[in-house]
């Protein structure tokens, strides 16, 4: 029979296994809380201009019960017109598109025409942050009836919906070599391929909502570091320029300024390019400014998403290190989002004006004004 001796070091290894795996599995539990719960998504409030709604999988089926199957809103006016496509949360942590596109499926009303809006282009990318970035999850809006949340995630889809990343990636079909995590980023895979990697797929599945709805525009809605050469800015397809000058012009008589870029011809992958050419849509992209995806931001959080304002900014903006002005007043996501609409709305305009047997209008679309004065929380509906 074992003395004490024998049996005391048996007993305590027994402890230890317990509370080893007892902490693990409350590790596991708690991961497995936080991972699920970053799949689920805000809810929208479909407004009284939405006529129906679809998935990205009506367009490529193999999108089905994935991460990649987003929600399409579309607002028929019933009247003859073109379609417009607008295209928010390419990249999630770009906020103000995301949130100008919920404003739309929310307040916009089609009069002639069609208007067709992706609030979640890369739904999977919503799902995740970037751990280095310390980027929070979400962020919160204050509405008239109460606060709201909004997933905040990153620039990339979520790694468990593709993995690993090779390398180098190559862009298909051009064969472009470019950095190998790139090969997640929505907007470097257009037009896409329907038997491609996660995002490829996705990206043909958009690529192909523009061509069978014959999408007379497309809007594509993004973000930008202030310390970044292209932002307040929107990128226009060849074809799309003219309509891209007159819309500058009409902004600049609001006192909204925005400067004109040209497609890059030896960058692939990017949607004003990439969907001009693979369909007949006039495709334009627009960049506002963005404090909390630059490098010279001070602490990281939901209050920087919705508030723009960061003192490690304004010493920037002393030393001439941005490329937009910047003070203590910050870069509120209510401005950026401001920002969006109006450029969408004349670039609506200016498309009318030379095609005016297409013409698409849309009532409802909160105004430039109204935004900045009231917050874009006046326009969004709170949860029920």
């Amino acid at each position: 029979m074992p003395d004490k001796e024998t049996v005391k070091p048996k007993t305590t290894h027994i402890a230890y296994t317990v509370i080893t795996f007892a902490l693990v599995a409350a590790l596991c539990a708690v991961s497995g809380y936080h991972f699920l719960a970053s799949r689920v998504q805000a809810k929208l409030f479909p407004g009284p201009g939405v006529t129906s709604v679809t998935k990205l999988s009506a367009y490529l089926p193999n999108l089905k019960k994935t991460a990649g199957d987003s929600d399409v809103y579309i607002l028929d006016s019933g009247k003859p017109g073109d379609t417009v496509v607008v295209l928010g949360g390419t990249h999630s942590d770009e906020p103000s598109g995301y949130l100008a596109a919920v404003a739309l499926v929310e307040n916009a009303v089609a009069t002639t025409g069609r208007l067709i809006v992706v609030p979640q282009a890369d739904k999977s990318a919503f799902t995740h942050t970037i751990a280095p970035e310390a980027y929070p999850s979400r962020f919160y809006i204050k509405t008239k009836e109460g606060e709201r949340w909004f997933s905040f995630g990153s620039r990339l889809a979520n790694p468990v919906d593709q993995w690993p990343d090779p390398d180098i990636m190559l862009h298909y079909p051009s064969g472009q070599r470019l950095s190998g995590d790139e090969t997640r980023n929505l907007n470097r895979s257009y037009p896409g391929r329907p038997d491609g990697v996660f995002i490829q797929r996705v990206a043909y599945a958009i690529t192909t909502l523009i061509a069978q709805e014959k999408a007379g525009v497309t809007i594509d809605l993004h973000e930008a570091p202030l310390e970044y050469f292209f932002i307040n800015a929107v990128a226009a397809s060849d074809k799309a320029r003219n309509i891209a000058v007159m819309a500058q012009l009409n902004l600049s008589f609001r006192d909204i300024e925005i400067g004109i870029e040209a497609s890059p011809q030896n960058l692939r992958g990017l949607s004003h390019r990439e969907l001009a050419g693979a369909t007949q849509t006039l495709a334009f992209l627009m960049e506002t400014a963005n404090p909390i995806q630059g490098r010279f931001r001070g602490r990281t959080t939901p209050e920087l998403v919705v508030t723009g304002k960061d003192v490690c900014y304004e010493t920037a903006a002393k030393y001439k290190r941005l490329f937009v002005p910047y003070d203590e007043t910050g870069k509120p996501l209510s401005l950026r989002v401001a920002r969006h609409l109006a450029g969408i709305e004349e670039l609506l305009n200016a498309f009318n004006e030379m095609n005016p047997d297409k013409a698409v209008c849309v009532d409802g679309i909160p105004s430039y004004e109204n935004v900045i004065s009231e917050g874009i929380g006046t326009y969004l509906h709170a949860p029920e």
